[in-house]
C-alpha cells in the first residue's frame, strides 16, 4: 500500500494543472477514493508486540487494537497472533509479556461471529483447531505472561486469558456462553479453566454459560487481582518488573517445572521434574550472579570504631 505522502503527491497531481479537466462527479468520486484510502492507513494493526524501554527492558507488551468488534479473533488476527508468539520465542531478551486491550471497555470478546457466520461446518472446526493451537503456543512460551483484563471476556477472549500465567482484572464481565449456541469452549476452555477453579466450578460455569465478575474471579482463583477501574495496567506492570529483578533462567525454569509437574499424575513424578529443573540451574552465570550479590548485600559494613 502507498504512504499517505504518496497518495497526497498523487491526489495533487491529480487536481493540479498537469491533471485532464474533471467533471464535478470525477472530482467527488476521487475525493471519496483517498478519503477511504487515508481511512484504512490510519487503521491500527489489530495486533501490536512491543518492547518497553528502560527502565523497564524486557518487558513486552501484546496489544488488541480492533476496535469495531470488541477485539473479536478472526483468521487474521489469529496469523497475527502467532506472528507475535514467534517473534517473542525468538527474543532472548524477552522476561515477561503483559497482554492488554487498547479497547476501552472490552478485553476480547472472543471469536468473529460475522466470519463464522460465512463458514462451512469442517470450517469452523478448522478455526477452533488454529485458536486452541495458537493459545497452547502462548501458554507454552518459556516466560511469564500477564493477562491486563480491562473489559469483557467472553468466550475465546477468557480463554486467551486461561492461557496466561496471571490474570489482573478491573470489574468486566467474564464468561464462557457457548453451550448457549449449541457448541462448548473450543480453544482451551474445558481444559484449562478446571485446572485452574476446579471441576465442579469450571462444570457450572460451562454449562449454564453465567457470566461472573471480578470479584467472583479472584474468590475462585481465576484471577490473582481485582482492581479498581483504571488500575489493572499499573498492577500488571508493577508484578512484571518484579519478576524482571529475578534470575531470569530461574524464572523460566520455575514456570517449566509448575507447568510439566501439574501435567504428570502422581507426586514423585512431579517432584523428579522439579528435581530436572533443579539441577540445570546449578552452574549457570544467573546463578553465580546471583549469589555474589546476595553476599555483597550480607557483607558487614565497617562503621570505623
Amino acid at each position: 500500500m502507498r504512504s499517505p505522502r504518496g497518495l497526497i503527491a498523487i491526489s495533487g497531481y491529480l487536481a493540479g494543472r498537469h491533471a485532464p479537466a474533471a467533471s464535478e462527479s470525477t472530482t467527488g468520486h476521487h475525493s471519496l477514493f483517498f478519503a477511504r484510502a487515508f481511512q484504512i492507513l490510519a487503521q491500527p494493526e489489530p495486533v501490536r508486540l512491543q518492547k518497553l524501554a528502560a527502565p523497564d527492558s524486557g518487558i513486552l507488551e501484546l496489544r488488541l487494537e480492533r476496535p469495531e468488534v470488541k477485539n473479536a479473533i478472526n483468521w487474521d488476527v489469529m496469523r497475527r497472533l502467532r506472528s507475535a508468539i514467534e517473534k517473542i520465542q525468538a527474543d532472548a531478551t524477552a522476561k515477561v509479556v503483559l497482554v492488554a486491550s487498547s479497547v476501552p471497555g472490552a478485553f476480547c470478546a472472543g471469536a468473529d461471529l460475522k466470519e463464522r457466520r460465512l463458514m462451512s461446518s469442517s470450517e469452523v472446526g478448522e478455526y477452533a483447531g488454529s485458536l486452541r493451537s495458537t493459545f497452547s503456543s502462548f501458554e507454552a512460551l518459556p516466560i511469564p505472561t500477564i493477562a491486563v483484563i480491562e473489559g469483557a471476556a467472553l468466550g475465546g477472549g477468557l480463554e486467551l486469558a486461561l492461557s496466561c500465567d496471571l490474570r489482573i482484572w478491573e470489574n468486566a464481565e467474564l464468561g464462557l456462553p457457548e453451550t448457549g449456541l449449541a457448541i462448548i469452549p473450543g480453544a482451551g476452555g474445558t481444559q484449562r479453566l478446571p485446572r485452574i477453579v476446579g471441576v465442579s466450578r469450571a462444570k457450572e460455569l460451562i454449562f449454564t454459560g453465567r457470566r461472573c465478575d471480578a470479584a467472583e474471579a479472584v474468590r475462585m482463583g481465576l484471577a490473582n487481582y481485582c482492581v479498581p477501574a483504571g488500575e489493572a495496567y499499573q498492577k500488571a506492570l508493577d508484578i512484571a518488573r518484579e519478576i524482571t529483578q529475578k534470575g531470569p533462567l530461574g524464572i523460566r525454569m520455575a514456570k517449566k517445572a509448575i507447568n510439566q509437574g501439574m501435567e504428570v499424575s502422581d507426586m514423585p513424578s512431579a517432584l523428579a521434574v522439579e528435581g530436572e529443573c533443579y539441577d540445570q540451574l546449578l552452574h549457570t552465570q544467573d546463578r553465580l550472579e546471583a549469589l555474589a550479590a546476595f553476599a555483597e548485600k550480607r557483607k558487614p559494613v565497617y562503621t570505623g570504631k
